[in-house]
């Protein structure tokens, strides 16, 4: 029996000095798996297990015990944010996957697919043609900006100026209100104890998806945040907790947990607080279940949740990403797809269609910024290239010009937005969706952002 496992280390230019498996020449880590064999686990998709161990690993899952905690926490209520199909399916069959997306499209007769591009360009013209940009620095966050920050928070200037617009809108928007704690803001804004005006009206934030927390660590160092909430489903290293625990008078949480299973109102730490909601680039049903979350008015079903609401939303700012992992269950205004004559199938086609805005097939010959520009000039006049000599949908669709799939992928994003902000605009909120930066910093340049009455009558 080999002492060593025999799998070869080319950097290393040695053998694995691990030991080897009983009747293996390889150990545990290079022994080569089957794919049939090796399914996720239920407690955590994030690692697999051996189909034939499963009932022993959910006995022993090293996350099971944080799952159980979980589990017994008052916030959490499984599927609360989740939205509902209309059909009674399983929650399973309710997810689509890009593949699945993809086929339903490939699998189109050709007349159909052309249909449905021209349904997505009319729609397009009349009701989201012209998104207004509002590209918004605030001076608040000069101390970001130029970079006066501490030398041990990571810096990277694209996100920094992402972050900065954000707040900026909030500002613009009137859920913020300029802070003494930048650089050159006015110091009578400021009362005797040096907290800004921004304390007085708004007490926390609630950062949705908040990975690693940069966006609330700039707006606590720029308005005076005392009271912080992420929430964020992952484990990250790097995070800002630390540097944020370091402020004095500023108390923070973070909830380990899926958007989908908050109940917000059930949080005792933002008993009797008003706050704002934010989420830089919460990907795709995330930002559904981040507004159902925040804004639960209007719904027979929530009739209880609402009796027991104990924390209000001031106002809110979400940057959208990832529209093609959209899903139909989670979406949050389904009427309005039905009203613009769309279908579910037609709603999976076109978060499909959004992953052509951002793909890969056209970033090395048309920039972001040059596929934005097409979009306003010919978003009412381009006829997409429809070959009628080519067998099928795939092959059409595979061979159509890189800026004509990222014109349509567009489209479909600024389709899947305004009717969030349509749904927004229902609720009571003052809201607007905006191109928050330049496509030259980040293609994905939607921000949804809304104040709530709350702060008007303050």
């Amino acid at each position: 029996m080999a002492s060593h496992c025999k799998l070869w280390l080319p950097k290393k230019k040695r053998f694995c000095s691990n030991s080897p498996l009983l009747n293996s020449i390889f150990c545990g880590n290079h022994t080569q798996r089957s794919d049939t064999q090796w399914i996720p686990c239920p407690i955590d998709p994030s690692h697999c297990v051996l189909e034939e161990n499963l009932e022993s690993h959910l006995n022993r899952c090293p996350l099971l015990k944080q799952a159980n905690s979980l589990h017994r926490q008052p916030f959490y209520q499984e599927g609360i944010n989740a939205g509902r199909e209309e059909e009674q399916t399983s929650t399973k069959d309710c997810i689509f996957t890009s593949e699945m997306k993809r086929n339903a499209v490939y699998a189109m007769p050709v007349p159909e697919f052309s249909n449905l591009i021209a349904k997505i360009k009319s729609v397009h013209a009349s009701i989201c043609n012209c998104i207004p940009v509002s590209y918004k620095i605030p001076e608040a966050c000069s101390i970001w900006t130029s970079r006066q920050v501490d030398k041990k928070i990571p810096y990277q200037e694209k996100h920094v100026l992402q972050q900065a617009s954000i707040l900026g809108n909030l500002e613009e928007f009137g859920v913020l209100k300029k802070s003494c704690l930048g650089l050159d803001a006015p110091s009578n804004q400021c009362d005797s104890n040096g907290e800004s005006e921004t304390c007085k009206d708004v007490s926390a934030v609630v950062e949705f998806g908040a990975g690693r927390g940069y966006l609330t660590q700039m707006l606590a160092d720029c308005y005076g945040i005392k009271k912080v909430l992420f929430v964020e489903r992952k484990s990250y290293k790097l995070k800002a907790d630390r540097s944020l625990r370091q402020k004095e008078s500023l108390v923070l949480e973070r909830l380990r947990i899926d958007i989908e299973d908050l109940n917000l109102n059930a949080v005792k730490f933002l008993e009797g607080a008003t706050y704002i909601a934010i989420g830089k680039h919460l990907c795709g049903p995330a930002t559904d279940m981040s507004l159902r979350c925040c804004i639960r008015r209007g719904s027979i079903e929530n009739t209880a949740v609402q009796s027991r609401v104990s924390c209000y939303l001031g106002g809110l700012a979400i940057a959208t990403c990832c529209h093609h992992l959209c899903q139909w269950k989670s979406y949050i205004n389904k009427r309005y797809m039905f009203d613009l004559g769309f279908t579910k199938e037609d709603f999976h086609k076109i978060s499909w269609f959004t992953s052509w805005a951002v793909d890969a097939d056209h970033s090395s010959e048309v920039s972001a910024t040059d596929c934005s520009t097409q979009l306003d000039i010919t978003s009412e006049k381009k006829e997409f290239c429809l070959d009628s000599d080519l067998c099928g949908v795939e092959d059409i669709a595979r061979n159509m010009p890189p800026i004509d799939r990222a014109v349509l992928g567009f489209m479909c994003k600024d389709i899947i937005d305004a009717g969030r902000l349509m749904w927004i605009k229902a609720q009571g909120l003052k809201s607007e969706l905006v191109k928050y930066v330049p496509s030259s910093i980040s293609p994905e340049n939607h921000l949804l952002v809304a104040s709530s009455s709350i702060l008007v009558k303050q």
